[in-house]
């Protein structure tokens, strides 16, 4: 059995799998305007915790509404820093991020669908964004120089990894001494039935590859990282409930934030 199958997601999807099946929705959601779950976009952003003016702010085009909260308002971002985006998309929390750093800031977005690499370069070239930039990748295999960045941030992307303590320690690899993690994603709450479990579809869904608090939070401490905090946003069910037309993803995985620092030197 190779490294990516014993690394699985879940029980019910190998890696291989995995990943293909992520790609394909990913590259969809990439080229269709729409967003995802049916709804506007803007509106979901707002519903998860971004506010108008970041909404009004941003391109239009970076938000998919594909997100599950927003980790630049935990991140603490401050003008000058360096700020990784794993699994980028289309550049929203990027562009975000650049409003923060400013100009003599930098933001490095990664993400391993190539439609969606493309549409952010599209989006940053309308922008005008000369402080972002978007690199295809593996949040797995970071194409990011060791202790490069000040600040990891992710959005409903880790979930997603069918390796994920590689996954942190490749971004305690990429942060500075004393550089801090911020992510919103989702945790498992309860056992998931099997019909989640060996769907590739629900994993690339943000339901059957989520964590529970304990795993995530040894993950995060295998890799390194301290003052490791994990909390869960109860009333993100509302939303959690429309990622399935059939069944209700939210009794069993619910949105959070994950805030983790890499020791100083």
């Amino acid at each position: 059995m190779s490294d990516d199958a014993r690394c699985a997601g879940n029980d019910g999807v190998d890696a291989t799998e995995q990943r293909a099946a992520v790609r394909e929705r990913y590259a969809g959601e990439a080229t269709d305007a729409g967003g995802c779950c049916g709804s506007d976009a803007d509106e979901a952003a707002l519903e998860r915790g971004y506010s108008r003016e970041d909404v009004d702010a941003v391109e239009a085009g970076a938000n998919l509404g594909l997100s599950c909260g927003n980790p630049t308002a935990i991140a603490g971002l401050r003008e000058g820093e360096t700020v990784l985006d794993l699994g980028s998309g289309g550049g929203f929390d990027c562009f975000l991020a650049a409003r923060e750093v400013g100009p003599e800031g930098r933001v490095i977005g990664v993400d391993m669908t190539p439609e969606m690499v493309e549409r952010a370069r599209e989006n940053a070239a309308d922008s005008d964004a000369d402080n972002v930039e978007f690199r295809l990748g593996e949040i797995e295999h970071l194409p990011v120089a060791d202790a490069a960045v000040d600040v990891v941030v992710s959005n409903c992307v880790v979930n997603l990894s069918p390796d994920k303590p590689r996954v942190f320690r490749e971004a305690f690899r990429a942060l500075r001494p004393g550089g801090r993690l911020a992510i919103s994603d989702v945790v498992l709450t309860a056992d998931l039935p099997d019909a989640y479990r060996g769907d590739p579809d629900a994993v690339a869904a943000c339901v059957a590859g989520a964590s529970t608090i304990d795993a995530l939070e040894a993950m995060l401490a295998d890799a390194g990282f301290e003052a490791v905090d994990v909390e869960p946003e109860e009333d993100s069910e509302t939303f959690v409930r429309e990622w399935d037309d059939e069944r209700d993803p939210s009794e069993y995985v619910v949105a959070a934030t994950i805030e983790a620092e890499k020791p100083p030197a």
